[in-house]
C-alpha cells in the first residue's frame, strides 16, 4: 500500500533481539497495564510508526526471564530441544531514547500468555523484544484522521494522538467494556472522542464498532482511516468505509489485532 502524493513511506529496521528487565508497572485501566522495560539493550531502538508491532517474548510460568532466539539467515533460530517461549506482537506504546525506556500497554480483557503475565508482572522481571522489523509512516497533512478499535487498538490511538501535530484533526471511536476503560489522550491536534461499551457482551461482539462508525458524520476533504480490532470486525469496518463512504483503499489500513477462537492472530485486510 502506497499513498505517494501524501509522502507515506516504508522505513525497514535492523531487526535485533533484546532482554529488557521491568522497571516500572503502571495501571492504566482497570484492564490496562503499562510495563516500562529499560536496560542498555534499548540502544538504536527505532519505532517510527505508532502502529509499529514488536515482538514480545514472554519467560515460562515460574521463571523471570525467556528463552530469545537467536537471527540465523532464514529467520530465529532456538537451541535444539528448547522450548520456544510464548510470543505476541505488539505496539511500542512509547520510547524514551534518553531513559532508554521503553513502554508496552497490556489489555487484560483475553486469557493468555500475554495478560497472564502482564497481570503479575513486576519490577526485576524480564521480558524478549524483538523488532520492530520495519515503519510505515504516514503523513501528518490529511485533513483529518479516524482512528477505531477496541481495547487492542488503544495504545496505538494513543500515541498516533500525541504524535499528530497542532491543527490536525483526529476522530477516534473506540470500544470498551465499560466507562472505567475509558482513557484520557493527550494531544494537540483537535480529537473528537467517542466511546462506545460492551456492557456486559464479550470482546469481539459484532456490531458496536462498525454502528459506531457508521453513524458517523465524517468532515469534508481528504481523510485516512485506521482501524485495529477483532479481525472479522475491523474487516467489516474496512469494508463500511470503502464501500458505503467511498474512501479510497489505499487511504484505509485495517487489522485483526486478535481473533475470536484462535491465539497469536495479526491480520492485514487490504481489500
Amino acid at each position: 500500500m502506497t499513498i505517494t502524493e501524501r509522502g507515506a513511506r516504508h522505513i525497514r529496521h535492523d531487526l535485533k533481539m533484546r532482554l529488557l528487565e521491568v522497571r516500572r508497572v503502571e495501571p492504566v485501566t482497570p484492564g490496562m497495564r503499562r510495563v516500562i522495560l529499560g536496560g542498555e539493550a534499548l540502544a538504536g531502538f527505532v519505532s517510527a510508526a505508532y502502529d509499529d508491532h514488536a515482538k514480545i517474548f514472554f519467560p515460562p510460568p515460574g521463571q523471570d526471564r525467556p528463552l530469545l532466539p537467536a537471527l540465523g539467515p532464514n529467520g530465529m533460530v532456538y537451541p535444539e530441544g528448547a522450548p520456544k517461549p510464548a510470543a505476541r506482537d505488539y505496539t511500542p506504546r512509547r520510547f524514551d531514547a534518553a531513559a532508554m525506556e521503553l513502554a508496552i500497554d497490556f489489555a487484560l480483557h483475553r486469557a493468555g500468555p500475554a495478560a497472564s503475565w502482564a497481570a503479575q508482572a513486576a519490577p526485576g522481571q524480564f521480558l524478549g523484544v524483538g523488532g520492530p522489523r520495519g515503519s510505515f509512516v504516514i503523513a501528518d497533512d490529511f485533513d483529518w484522521y479516524l482512528l477505531a478499535g477496541d481495547e487492542t487498538a488503544l495504545p496505538a490511538i494513543g500515541r498516533r494522538l500525541e504524535e499528530l501535530p497542532a491543527g490536525a484533526r483526529a476522530i477516534v471511536v473506540a470500544e470498551v467494556a465499560d466507562a472505567g476503560e475509558e482513557q484520557r489522550f493527550d494531544s494537540r491536534a483537535r480529537v473528537d472522542v467517542i466511546w462506545r461499551h460492551r456492557g456486559g457482551a464479550e470482546p469481539g461482539t459484532p456490531g458496536l464498532l462498525l454502528q459506531a462508525v457508521a453513524d458517523l458524520r465524517l468532515p469534508p476533504g481528504e481523510g485516512y482511516a485506521w482501524v485495529a480490532a477483532e479481525s472479522a470486525i475491523a474487516k467489516a469496518v474496512r469494508q463500511h468505509l470503502t464501500g458505503e463512504r467511498n474512501l479510497r483503499q489505499d487511504r484505509v489500513k485495517a487489522a485483526g489485532y486478535w481473533k475470536r477462537g484462535a491465539a497469536a492472530v495479526h491480520e492485514t485486510h487490504d481489500a
